[in-house]
């Protein structure tokens, strides 16, 4: 059975809001990596919810480029996010895994200005997914 777009929709972006908010939390407490990855996933779930508003069955893929390059051609006011997108896109693998940094570890690398901007870039994205979906 084919999901109804709003709802899947809706569904996504409750959970981009709630990634956003854990981000925030976890930035407040001083986990500064552990709130960037939590950045780019609320990017990812704002734009899946866009996809799945179009009539999207599946979407796959956690590329936050990939995913914002796929509607800019329907939404043009989605295309000042690309550079955030490219941002957002390099805290995915650094931010959870030691080998994905060339030395030391995420939780001693990642800053409180790393999550601040991380958050601003992802919030924007939420932002933009809300208005579409209305």
């Amino acid at each position: 059975m084919r999901p109804n777009p709003r709802a899947e929709a809706e569904r996504r972006l409750a959970q981009a809001r709630s990634d956003l908010v854990s981000a925030r939390v976890l930035a407040r407490e001083g986990l500064y990596a552990q709130a960037c990855f939590h950045c780019p996933q609320a990017a990812e779930m704002a734009l899946k919810a866009v996809h799945y508003l179009r009539g999207a069955r599946f979407v796959v893929g956690h590329s936050v480029v990939d995913l914002l390059a796929g509607l800019i051609e329907v939404y043009p006011s989605l295309e000042h996010l690309r550079r955030a997108a490219a941002s957002l896109d390099r805290l995915y693998i650094p931010t959870r895994y030691p080998n994905g940094l060339p030395g030391g570890v995420p939780a001693e690398v990642f800053a409180e200005e790393d999550a601040a901007d991380a958050t601003q870039q992802a919030t924007l994205f939420v932002e933009q997914a809300a208005t579409i979906i209305g």
